[in-house]
C-alpha cells in the first residue's frame, strides 16, 4: 500500500500539483473509484493523475511514461498518455504521473451489447499494437511467456477456486494449451493484462483501453486470451476471424491463458469477499462467466 504515514487525499493531489505542475493545480480534483497498484484521480475534464499505490517499484509507471507516447499514436482506441510527470517528495515519496484521461465505463461496471463490433474493435487494437517490438521493450518474466512457464500460477489458482465439476475439463484446457507449439514470430507488443477493470466501454461497446503497466515483449497470446475474458459468449470465433493473425496453436495458448485468467478473476473475488483491499468482490462472477467461456470452446 501506499507509505502508512501518507493518506491519498483531493488535497495532496493538488498540493502535489501545486508544487510540480502549479498551472494544472486550479482543475476540479475528483476521486475515481477501483484501482489496485496505482489509485487514479480525475483532473478536470481531460486529464487523470495517477498515484503509485500498491506497485513496490516505480517501474509500471516508469514503463508507461517511456512508451505510451511511442504506441498510442499506432492504435485505434484511446489509451492513457503521460503529458506531466510527478516525481517522489516530502510531500509523497512515490512516483505520480498526470495523463489523457479516456472517457468510458469500465467493462467490470458495464457490459457489451454491440459483441460483434466490441469483437472487431478488439482484433484491430491487438493487430494494431501486436508488431514486432524493439530490442530495447521491456521483457516480461511470466506475462508474455508460454503457458508451460506459468504452470505454477495456474495450478495455484486452480486449486484454490475451480469447481468440483468442471475440474476435468479446465485441466483439459490448460494441458491442452502446455503442449502447444511456441510463439514462431519476433517478440511483439504485448498488453499483458487484459481485464474486465482494464477496458473501458461506451454505447455497448468496446471504447478504451487502460493501464500498460504490464506492457513487455513477448507471445501475443497473452493479449488473445481476452477474446473469452472480456468479450460476450459467441464473440470469440468472430475476433480471431477479424484477427486472422492466429495459428491454432496461438489459440490453444490463448484458450489455457483465458482459463488461468478467469481463475485468478475468481480468487480475486473470493479475496475481495473476504475484505481485503480493493473490494473486488464482482470480479468472481465475472470470472466464472470467463471460464464458462473459455469452456465452450470458439
Amino acid at each position: 500500500m501506499t507509505d502508512p504515514g501518507v493518506e491519498v487525499t483531493a488535497d495532496l493531489v493538488r498540493a502535489l500539483l501545486q508544487e510540480q505542475h502549479p498551472d494544472l493545480a486550479g482543475l476540479t480534483i475528483r476521486e475515481v473509484t477501483g484501482g489496485w497498484s496505482n489509485q487514479m484521480w480525475r483532473l478536470g475534464d481531460e486529464l487523470a493523475v495517477r498515484m503509485q499505490r500498491m506497485a513496490r517499484t516505480p517501474e509500471f509507471q516508469l514503463k508507461e511514461r517511456r512508451w505510451l507516447p511511442v504506441l498510442a499514436p499506432l492504435l485505434p482506441l484511446p489509451v492513457p498518455t503521460p503529458v506531466r510527470f510527478g516525481e517522489p517528495s516530502e510531500r509523497f515519496p512515490k512516483h505520480w504521473t498526470v495523463m489523457t484521461w479516456v472517457p468510458g465505463k469500465p467493462l467490470d461496471h458495464s457490459s457489451i451489447s454491440r459483441s460483434v463490433h466490441a469483437a472487431d474493435t478488439l482484433a484491430g487494437f491487438l493487430q494494431a499494437l501486436h508488431v514486432e517490438a524493439p530490442v530495447e521493450a521491456p521483457i516480461a518474466t511470466d506475462r508474455g511467456a508460454h503457458p508451460r512457464n506459468c504452470t505454477d500460477g495456474f495450478e495455484s489458482f486452480f486449486q484454490a477456486v475451480t469447481p468440483d465439476d468442471i475440474v476435468a475439463d479446465v485441466r483439459a484446457v490448460w494441458d491442452d494449451a502446455v503442449a502447444a507449439d511456441d510463439w514462431k514470430g519476433p517478440p511483439v507488443w504485448v498488453h499483458g493484462d487484459l481485464h474486465p477493470a482494464n477496458v473501458v466501454v461506451s454505447d455497448g461497446t468496446l471504447s478504451g483501453i487502460l493501464d500498460f503497466g504490464d506492457l513487455s515483449a513477448g507471445d501475443p497470446a497473452w493479449d488473445l486470451a481476452s477474446a473469452w475474458v472480456l468479450l460476450p459468449a459467441g464473440a470469440a470465433a468472430r475476433f480471431f476471424d477479424t484477427y486472422a493473425r492466429a495459428d491454432e496453436a496461438a489459440i490453444r495458448r490463448a484458450r489455457g491463458l483465458a482459463a488461468m485468467k478467469s481463475l485468478f478473476l475468481m480468487l480475486m473475488g473470493q479475496n475481495g469477499d473476504r475484505g481485503l483491499p480493493g473490494g473486488k468482490s464482482h470480479w468472481g462472477p465475472a470470472g466464472r462467466a470467463a471460464l464458462d467461456r473459455v469452456l465452450s470452446g470458439i
